[in-house]
């Protein structure tokens, strides 16, 4: 047996677990792949692995080209290295079925993570999505943006909200920093992997994240943040919560890119109103401008678009269960019908 052939038996022995499956096609793939996401959910993850090894083209318009990008991606070195890091970091791997896993993000369909790491405490992200809140903004802050991403924050925990961010410079440093000091619970989405904190000015904030809230990623350890990481970082940070605030922002700042993926998922965005002369607050401005956003000006605001996360989930389960409406407000009985019964 030649070499190739021992490496692929030892990915296809690996690929058993439906679990070490998928966290070998998270190794593989990048962020946001549809194509394996699609695989995934019509033949499973340990399939997918054998069709991605295969001969044979795998069928599909987008095999040939799947396959061919995605097959010299899989190297038996770098999969047991990456188990045994993540292991050696005391970390987690969640994948779909799990208690853990944060339901809000099968709304992204095949694009949804393939599997998640984590580190901390996994179960935040398993209560309702109303109360979990995404606050992001400019890396390059003022001073105006973090004192009201501080009160917004603050407020937030009093309110026994989780807060969302994804740990860089600016404000969302600004929230992590707020829920830690308000006794609150963080979760940072990160764009690499969990061993290697990014940005690294904030090692220890990151650190202190994932001992007393949740460090968050899709990608394995030894992952390195890229542009398209980031990004794809912004629809995570939209799915996984119910309500996404731009406390400040640029006008072609990255996080406009997390309050458009927000609106595609309904989830509502909360933009703060800056001075019409910063700069920072233009990407704010423009959401409210397109109608893309509410304007959030306190807390009541975004208490306000949670409450209508809860009652259009609500008002859903309702639907789901036979009970569109309440009989008694029907309104008149049907042309021809008498729904008055025998008069006694």
């Amino acid at each position: 047996m030649n070499e190739g052939a021992a490496l692929m038996d030892t990915i296809n022995e690996l690929a058993a677990e439906e679990r070490t499956a998928r966290i070998i096609l998270g190794i593989a793939s990048e962020p946001g792949d549809a194509v394996t996401g699609r695989m995934i959910r019509t033949v499973g993850a340990s399939e997918t692995v054998s069709r991605l090894l295969a001969d044979e083209v795998p069928p599909g318009p987008d095999g040939d080209t799947w396959q061919r990008r995605l097959a010299p991606r899989l190297d038996a070195a770098q999969i047991q290295r990456a188990l045994a890091e993540t292991e050696r970091h005391g970390m987690r791997v969640l994948i779909p079925g799990d208690a853990q896993w944060p339901a809000g993000v099968d709304a992204l369909g095949d694009g949804a993570p393939v599997a998640l790491w984590t580190k901390g405490n996994a179960g935040l992200l398993t209560g309702p999505l109303w109360d979990r809140l995404t606050i992001t903004g400019a890396r390059a802050s003022t001073g105006y943006g973090e004192h009201v991403t501080t009160e917004l924050v603050q407020s937030a925990v009093a309110d026994s909200r989780l807060v969302l961010s994804g740990g860089a410079y600016g404000i969302d440093g600004a929230a992590h920093r707020a829920a830690l000091t308000s006794d609150g619970s963080t979760v940072a989405v990160l764009a690499g992997g969990l061993d290697r904190p990014y940005p690294a000015g904030h090692t220890d904030l990151l650190t202190r994240v994932g001992k007393e809230g949740l460090l968050l990623s899709e990608l394995p350890p030894g992952a390195a943040p890229t542009r398209w990481r980031f990004l794809q970082r912004g629809r995570l940070l939209a799915s996984l919560s119910g309500t996404v605030l731009i406390a400040e922002a640029g006008y072609r700042s990255g996080t406009l890119h997390t309050a458009a993926r927000a609106a595609e998922l309904g989830r509502p965005v909360g933009a703060v109103p800056g001075p019409i002369t910063s700069a920072t607050s233009t990407g704010c401005h423009r959401l409210l401008r397109d109608g893309l956003a509410a304007v959030v000006t306190g807390y009541d605001d975004v208490r306000e678009l949670l409450h209508g996360v809860r009652d259009r989930a609500h008002r859903a389960v309702r639907e789901r269960a036979g009970f569109e409406s309440d009989p008694l407000d029907a309104g008149p009985p049907a042309q021809g019908r008498d729904l008055r019964g025998p008069v006694l």
